[in-house]
């Protein structure tokens, strides 16, 4: 059974909270165990971060972009490792999506090395004909991340890559149920870390429980920045402890999927499968509820249904040809089953799935789930489910979509089919969304691009992708210098 320990200013070290059991959600077997941090051990760590920040942010941009070259071969090298334990470890399928997970992960490294070297500053005019004046952007100090479990490799990665890459330090602490396979991405930037003579600290690894290693991470006096991705509930408690740090906040999701009286019913099923299936449904930008025009719902419905039953294949995450692997943990299956019981209850249909999967290792396998007659007020269709299913609730109109788009305290994705080109972009204009797709699934992004929650909903604050976090974790800069008064 192999065990996976904190890392913290350059030496792998047991946790002084002992040890947790890292559990496979497929087979329900014990195989590992993880350190747990104690608020010492995050302390330590912070105070590694600080010591290693002044050389990390004194050294150039050009080689903090080699070390991120030497992660991504790392990565590159034990790609088959770190695809095998995240399957091991979170239960998405090795072959349709662990492979991809890490691929991505690589790319945020890429961006970051690429876009950290591109940060240019500026010459503003002076008052003074005698003055000049310099803005430069500057890393902040030491920043914490607290990453989730749905996607552990690039959700992390997401925010720390570009983090690192500006100048900053980070400590890392990752969603406890998915540690080990976290433990793995760790020991690749540890080596990299090594291999390119880089201060030891400027990355530490202290996974832990969110309520004590996370809490002592983002209350810390020593962070500048906070980088959080997860829930809502979290999210608010972070934001208050790490109240007057940068903070960059993305949180959750009730994506609504708007299919319009003359969508493309083919294009908007195969997307629909995307959207609600894609990770077991486990994902901040799912398709959470499925706005469909009556004169085609009946229809689309249908089309979903068949879809689903050819298509998707729950089973064994290791088997290649499983495209469903299970739920993560009982809370979220919990909340699966809650959704689906209080939709039925309200006068929903279970067209397919609706229940947990028997026959399998665990009870933690759903069956692909899609509901007709789901209606506003539904907790199913105002929560964040995170579970595979299709929720179908009926509109007249694009004007009543767009109204129930905007009524969610929710602002991150959302999708609108039409063949009409003006009216989609008329409603993605008007949708209370950070990002809005035409023709494409709730689950279609670009890592480069900005993805956040729109301002004054309960999705977040900040923006990831790409270069965007870097401008949460660096500050401008200004330097004046007078200059001789003519030629000399």
């Amino acid at each position: 059974m192999r065990e996976y320990l904190l890392y913290i200013d350059g030496a792998w070290r047991p946790g002084r909270a002992g040890q947790a059991a890292a559990v496979s959600p497929s087979s329900g077997e014990t195989f590992g165990q993880v350190a747990v941090a104690s608020p010492a051990d995050v302390d330590d760590a912070v105070r590694s971060a600080a010591a290693a920040w002044p050389a990390w942010a004194g050294a150039s941009a050009f080689e903090r972009a080699g070390w991120c070259e030497r992660v991504i071969a790392g990565i590159g090298q034990r790609r088959e490792e770190l695809a095998r334990v995240l399957t091991l470890d979170q239960g998405k399928p090795l072959a349709a999506e662990a492979f991809d997970e890490v691929d991505e992960l690589a790319e945020y490294f890429r961006m970051a090395a690429e876009d950290g070297k591109r940060r240019a500053g500026a010459l503003p005019a002076s008052v003074s004909a005698g003055r000049r004046i310099l803005t430069q952007r500057v890393p902040l100090g030491v920043v914490g991340v607290v990453s989730p479990w749905n996607w552990p490799y690039t959700m992390g990665a997401e925010i720390f890559a570009p983090a690192l890459a500006a100048g900053n330090t980070v400590v890392w602490v990752p969603a406890p149920s998915t540690s080990a396979c976290c433990a793995i991405l760790a020991g690749v930037i540890a080596e990299a870390t090594a291999a390119a003579g880089a201060p030891p600290g400027i990355f530490s690894f202290v996974p832990g429980p969110g309520p004590v290693a996370g809490d002592a991470l983002v209350g810390h006096p020593g962070v500048a920045g906070v980088g959080f991705v997860g829930s809502v509930e979290t999210g608010s408690k972070v934001a208050v402890r790490a109240a007057g740090k940068a903070q960059l906040l993305e949180l959750g999701g009730n994506g609504p999927m708007v299919i319009l009286e003359d969508a493309d019913l083919e294009l908007a099923t195969a997307a629909a499968l995307e959207a609600a299936y894609l990770c077991a449904g486990q994902s901040c930008t799912a398709g959470e509820r499925f706005l469909v025009h009556a004169a085609v719902r009946a229809e689309f419905t249908d089309r979903v249904v068949a879809a689903t039953k050819a298509s998707v294949r729950l089973g064994d995450p290791f088997d290649p040809g499983t495209t469903m692997g299970p739920l993560n943990n009982e809370a979220t299956a919990a909340k699966f089953d809650r959704h689906i019981a209080g939709a039925v209850a309200g006068g929903a249909r279970v067209c397919c799935g609706g229940r947990r999967a028997g026959g399998f290792r665990t009870d933690l396998y759903a069956e692909p789930t899609v509901l007709d007659g789901v209606t506003p007020g539904m907790a199913i269709e105002r929560e964040e489910t995170f579970g595979p299913v299709v929720p179908v609730v009926e509109v007249r109109s694009a004007g009543e979509a767009l109204e129930l788009t905007n009524a969610s305290p929710f602002g991150l994705t959302a999708a609108v089919f039409t063949r009409d080109l003006g009216r989609g972009l008329a409603f993605a204009e008007r949708a209370r969304a950070g990002w809005v797709n035409i023709n494409g699934s709730t689950n279609l992004w670009e890592s480069h691009l900005p993805f956040g929650g729109r301002a004054g909903s309960v999705s977040g604050i900040g923006r990831v992708g790409g270069s965007y976090p870097m401008d949460t974790f660096t500050e401008p800069k200004t330097i004046t210098f007078p200059t001789p008064a003519g030629p000399a």
